[in-house]
């Protein structure tokens, strides 16, 4: 799930830190019980009409043994109950092992997310940036490394996934798509931040190469011969109180087969605090070269704090796609309420 800058400043200057229930301590082992859970009533791109969906139903245990005051050894397990709106099927998540320091970072190495988990801009709850990087890489996957550092004014995050494994999709059959096709393809990206006089500054880079032949086509014969590069920036201003303004720029330098996907994005957003109610907005321009198309999105949203870890909120938004040859959206009028629990 995409995070805000603001979620993402206050979870670096928590450091290592577990969040959580603490379900058990003693003697340097320490078990945290995680999750969360969100529920929306809302319509789609594709379907003007509301309904309710489960869109987060996951929870998880940090499991962590300190070897002495810096240095921690941990697993992570995590039942991911939300692979997509309303999914029946229950299925792993997150799960890694990882080492823990407290002045160097954290490695974590498994199945996890990667840097790109965590760019975006905006509180938005549905209907943010749709995607700049391109749905068929496998930022989030099996055989993937992570590192993390921050020290509160500096901070990094590198992030590797080879793709050797093919699994199975609940039917049994070989899912043979670009998150787990099991060729020599890989992934690499990172980012590298500073917060200082009320800013927090970031710089993206992520890469994907298939590794494929343009021959090689998928069952709906497309080429599995994709490139994909991303160089992002984004700013955060936090510095007038109760106002968070931020602004991002993303170009992505994309081929699959010989088909030039070439896409530049670009998007505002701000948010201000009231007591327990939250407001927001945001506003995103993509063009894609090659098509000639452009996608604008526009957003306004509030949410009001229940309990610490409880929100209820309603969002409204606006989404067009327009150019030579491209098929409009369905609908562009977009709304969604929602509650969302977490621990």
């Amino acid at each position: 799930m995409k995070k805000t800058l603001l979620a993402l400043a206050v979870l670096a200057a928590a450091g290592s830190a577990q969040a959580g229930i603490e379900i058990y301590n003693n003697e340097g082992v320490t078990v945290n019980l995680k999750g969360d859970i969100e529920v929306t009533y809302q319509n789609s791109t594709s379907a003007a009409s509301m309904s309710q969906q489960i869109e987060d139903a996951d929870f998880g245990f940090d499991v962590r043994y300190a070897m002495n005051d810096q240095v921690s050894i941990g697993g992570y397990w995590e039942f991911n109950g939300s692979e997509s709106n309303n999914a029946e099927w229950t299925k792993n998540g997150d799960n890694y092992v990882a080492l823990y320091t407290a002045d160097f970072g954290s490695l974590k190495l498994g199945r996890l997310c990667t840097a790109i988990d965590d760019i975006g801009i905006g509180n938005d709850y549905q209907f943010g940036i749709n995607s700049f990087f391109s749905k068929d890489t496998f930022e989030c996957a099996d055989e993937a490394v992570r590192y993390d550092y921050d020290n509160g004014s500096f901070y990094a995050t590198l992030g590797y996934v080879q793709n050797k494994v093919k699994a199975t999709n609940t039917d049994g059959v070989i899912d043979d798509n670009a998150y787990n096709q099991g060729s020599e393809g890989d992934y690499i990206d990172g980012y590298v931040g500073a917060r200082f006089a009320g800013f927090d500054v970031k710089a993206i880079v992520a890469d994907y190469d298939s590794d494929r032949e343009v021959s090689e086509l998928d069952t709906d014969g497309n080429s599995l011969a994709i490139s994909n590069t991303l160089f992002g920036l984004e700013a955060a201003y936090g510095g007038v109180e109760n106002l968070n303004l931020s602004v991002g720029y993303y170009s992505v330098d994309r081929t699959q087969g010989t088909t030039n996907k070439d896409n530049d994005t670009w998007a505002l957003a701000a948010d201000y605090t009231v007591g327990k109610v939250v407001f927001g907005a945001g506003y995103s321009q993509s063009e894609y070269d090659a098509t000639d198309e452009e996608r604008t999105n526009s957003f306004v949203n509030v949410g009001y704090k229940v309990l610490p870890a409880v929100k209820v909120y309603g969002e409204v938004a606006k989404q067009e796609k327009s150019g030579t040859g491209v098929t409009a959206l369905k609908n562009e009028n977009l709304a969604a309420v929602g509650v969302t629990a977490s621990f």
